[in-house]
Parts: structure tokens; sequence; C-alpha cells
């Protein structure tokens, strides 16, 4: 029970004793006492006046003096225009610590019973993951792992879209540019070389706009299952899948289903069919299908060309029909950029128009494109940031910083190797998802690898720094544990409520699917950690009670960080 609620509870009970009225816990208003009152947690009293028939303050004044005489753990209050300031007791934050360090699930949330699909990376195969990729990657796992942590089964897939115009671009330049090129004659990782055929076909289409219909034609083949244009695109996307793999393995990112456009477009054809029985769409004289929204606010939306082949929105429509009636979801995110909010809102309503009930049950996690400092990226004139030249990027940035500080002389070159991948990772990951999903951001490598401010290398590095501490306690023989003397400096109540708000910031965050609340406090805890640290003797304190609880309260810090840090996919080394 979160400190709020338990003095909701025992607020209700002294409303209850008080004026004989029941009030529902969830209805009375507690947060966190403001810095300049002096207090823990504070009950505004003001939607209760109906109930008292008394003043604010008299019913303040009423309320806390029944809590400080029948609750232990309520040790002061103080009543200010309508608010009710509570102080808890020593006792009170001492046994928060230990039901936090002795819970092994401490921060997992109980089952809500919610089946949840997110759907997230989804690249087209013409090209490698680039930069606006990894935020999607990192915010699709992520927001997988907040809303586990937050008690829901939770089914992470990915929809390859591996068919269409932009693939027989790639495919077409190939055939036409590029000799017979093979990611094994160039010694190019396939993705990169199939995304040279991307940018070269754009070349290609400066010169010429003609050969789009040559492109138009291929596409129709391989919806025909020409032979030769199939065994084309196999080859292509395999050099691709290689490539994606090597990526993802290298971002820590796993789906638990993959889907492939090929296999899901037809699907989408048969809702075509349904939606023209049953008068939803219509088919203009060229034999293209369209849903009229005009009604709706929107346009004309294309289901099908004039040649009969699906466009994007036909597929989805068939997938989301596949994934409902599969796994019986409550919900389904689909994690895709704000450039795409318009698509989503189409999807809702045709499978709305269709008959669906669960169409309202889709959520489109819109996040904010990713740019550098020199602007926006644009993958068909080449100019984008490849994932895996900024992966590489990041673990040389933290080899050079973490050489600079000539800490790792005593270790070996294996585990240099991966400790600057631990930090590298954990830089980019951290500096990502620290922002919310919603804003566009501004990435810069080399502000990210700082080790002091809001980086992850200042999280792990606080991390490793406890891990140090305990090593030598448990060389010395020190124990950490909690003793019932011991009383608890204002410092370290304020660590121990900042642990005990962990399992509401997880659901804070699962509730807005925002990462970044748990990234934000993640640092929040390191930086509290430091201060306290940078003030407080723990290995050389002379009182054994003392030195055993501080022991205790920074190996239970540790506990946190690497269960927040983990929710984002981030490693915390033991030594730095």
């Amino acid at each position: 029970m979160s400190a709020e609620t338990f003095i909701a509870a025992k607020a209700s009970e002294a409303i209850k004793a008080l004026y004989g009225a029941d009030t529902a816990v969830p209805q009375l208003q507690v947060q966190p006492t403001r810095k300049e009152f002096e207090g823990d947690y504070t009950l505004v009293v003001f939607p209760l006046l109906r109930l008292t028939r008394q003043s604010p303050d008299a019913t303040g004044e009423a309320i806390g003096g029944w809590l400080v005489e029948n609750c232990p753990e309520i040790s002061s209050f103080n009543s200010v225009k309508g608010f009710l300031n509570l102080s808890l007791s020593n006792e009170y934050w001492k046994e928060a610590l230990e039901q936090a360090a002795g819970d092994p699930s401490f921060g997992q949330l109980p089952p809500t019973g919610k089946r949840i699909m997110v759907e997230f990376s989804s690249p087209n195969t013409n090209k490698p993951l680039h930069l606006g990729h990894v935020r999607n990657n990192l915010l699709g796992s992520s927001v997988s792992e907040l809303l586990k942590a937050a008690g829901n089964e939770v089914i992470k897939v990915t929809l390859v879209n591996d068919r269409g115009v932009h693939i027989c671009k790639s495919m077409y330049a190939w055939q036409q540019r590029f000799n017979g090129a093979t990611p094994e004659s160039t010694g190019e990782k396939g993705d990169h070389l199939v995304g040279d055929c991307y940018v070269e076909f754009a070349r290609m289409e400066k010169e010429d706009p003609s050969v789009m219909d040559k492109v138009h034609e291929m596409l129709v083949k391989w919806e025909k299952g020409d032979p030769e244009v199939r065994s084309l695109w196999k080859m292509m996307n395999g050099w691709v899948f290689d490539g994606f793999e090597q990526t993802y393995k290298a971002l820590g990112i796993t789906f638990d289903k993959t889907y492939y456009e090929h296999d899901t477009y037809l699907l989408g054809k048969e809702l075509v069919q349904k939606g023209l029985d049953m008068g939803v769409f219509v088919k203009d004289p060229d034999g293209s299908v369209w849903c009229d929204l005009t009604a709706d606010g929107l346009d004309r939306k294309l289901l099908l060309r004039s040649d009969g082949t699906s466009v994007y929105i036909t597929q989805d429509l068939g997938t989301a029909e596949k994934r409902f009636s599969e796994y019986s979801l409550d919900s389904h995110i689909y994690v895709v950029g704000d450039e795409q909010n318009y698509h989503f809102q189409v999807l809702k309503l045709i499978l709305s128009k269709l008959g669906f009930k669960w169409a309202d049950s889709i959520y489109h996690l819109s996040y904010g494109m990713v740019e550098l400092p020199e602007g926006k990226m644009k993958s068909r004139e080449g100019t984008v940031v490849d994932a895996d030249d900024l992966i590489e990027k990041m673990y040389q940035e933290a080899r050079a910083t973490s050489e600079e500080s000539g800490k790792l002389d005593n270790m070996s070159e294996a585990d240099k190797d991966r400790l600057y991948s631990m930090i590298g990772l954990g830089a980019l990951k951290y500096f990502i998802l620290k922002v919310d999903p919603k804003k566009k951001m501004l990435f810069n490598p080399k502000e990210s690898i700082d080790f002091n401010g809001n980086t992850g290398p200042f999280i792990q590095y606080t991390h490793a720094r406890i891990m140090s501490i305990l090593r030598k306690a448990a060389e010395l023989g020190y124990a950490a544990e909690v003793s019932p003397e011991v009383r608890l400096s204002p410092k370290e109540t304020r660590l121990v409520k900042l642990i005990c708000s962990y399992p509401d910031k997880v659901s804070e965050a699962a509730d807005s699917l925002s990462p970044a609340l748990v990234a934000n406090y993640c640092y929040e805890l390191a930086k509290e950690f430091n201060q306290y640290y940078h003030d407080t003797s723990i290995l050389h304190e002379p009182d054994a009670t003392l030195r055993s609880m501080r022991l205790e309260l920074i190996s239970t810090i540790a506990s946190v960080l690497r269960k927040g840090m983990n929710i984002l996919g981030i490693e915390l080394p033991d030594r730095m």
C-alpha cells in the first residue's frame, strides 16, 4: 500500500469517527506536500466541507488531531487554509524501507488480466534501420516492458513492410545499376546495400521520371506471382532481414511475433470486398475502391488501386482483424511517428464502419521525430544516420570518455569492451527515452555520453559506485539491515520516500505510455543518492546500527535503479 493510500484510508476512518460519514478512499485527495510547507503528504480538505459543515481550518485541525492521536504512523500535522499537511513517523519509513528491501517483486504491480499487443519497428525492406527507427524501437520495447511491470500480459510484434512500391524501387535500381552486387561480393551489410539501391533509384527518377512506370509494372508482376520478380524479391529481402537481425541484437530488441506484409495484404483485400458488400466502400469507374469519409470531416480514402494492387491501409485493416480474433486483445498499441496521425484516425474510423466493436481499442502512440543538429533526415537523399553507424559511434564515444577517466586500468580488454558497449547503448537509450514521446527531439551523441547531469552514464556510474561500497562492506563483514532503535535522518527519509514512490511512478508511466517518467525518476533517485553520499559517511560510520541501515538503504536504491533502468532496456554495470 502506498503512503497516499495509507493516509487516505486513515483519513476515511477519521471522518467516520468524527462526523459519522462514510467516504470512499479513492475519492480522498492526497498528494505530496509542497516543499515550502512542513509535512510528507497533504490531504485536501475542501471536498469534505459538505460533510463536516465546518470551516476548512476547523476541519483540518479536527482530522489532523484525530490522526495523530489514533495513528502512531502519523507523527504531526499542520493545517493551512484547507490543506492538511501530515508527517509520517520514523517507524513508518523504517518499515517501508524494510518492505521494499525484502520484496524481490517490489515495483511489479498486480496482474490486471488485460492482454495488450504492442506493434513497433515495422520497417520497410528498402533501407537499413536509421535514427528514427532507433527511437521507435526503443520506445516500443520500453513501453512493452512498462506495461508488463504494470501487470499486463504484453505481446510484442512487428510488421515487416516487405512488399510494395518502395521495395520495387530498390529492386529495379539493383537490376539496372548494380551489376549483380551482393553483400558477399561488396563486403557491405545486406540492408545497407539495398538502401544504396533505394538512394540510386531516387537519382534515376530525377533523370527519367518514366522509370516509375517500370516500378509499377514490377509491383503488378509481383502480385501475380511472377517467378523472376519473386525470386529477386526473396533474395534482396533476405539480405535486409539478416541486416535487421544484427541491428536488433545490438540494440537488445526482441519480438514475440513477426508479421510480413506479403502475408497480410490479402487479408485486407477480403475486408475490402466485405466493405463493398455492406455499402461502406464504393468502386469508381476505373476499378479503384474508396471509402468516403467526407461526412466525418475527413476525405476519400483509397483502399485498392485501379490495377487491383493494395495500398498500405489495406493490409492494416486485415492485420488488425487477424490480431484481435487470434489473441482476444483488450487493446492494441501502434508505436508510429506523428507523421501518421491521420492514417490511424482513418484506420479506426473505417474499422468502426465495418462493424468491429474493438475499433476503439486501437491506440496510436504518436511520437515526435528525431532530428540532428544539422536538420531533418531524408532516406531517399541518403542523409539519414544509420542505426549501425550510430551504435558504433556511441561505442567509440564511451570508449574515449572512459579512457580519459583512467579508472579502467585493472580491467581486462574483454571486460572493457563489454563496458564500452554498455555505456554507449545506455547513453543512447536514456537520451532518447528521457524525452516525452510526444515531443520532437534533437539528438546529440556527445551530450548523451556525459557522466554528469541527466544521462544514462550518470545513472550507470551511480549504480557502480553503490555496488563498490557494498562489495567493500561485504569484505569487512558488515551487515545490511534496519534495527528497531535506529533513526532516519531527513535525507534518509527523503530517499525512502523516493524509493516508495517507485510503484506509483510505474503505474503513472504505464497509464500515460511514457517511459520518460521512469527515466527521470531514476535520475532523481541517482541524484538524491549522490548528494546523500557526498554528505554522509557509510562505511566509516562508527555506529554499527546506523551503518547497517545505510547499507540496506543504498542496496535498495541500487535494486530500484536496476528495475527502472531495465524497463528502459538499459544495463547497469557493477564496476566502472
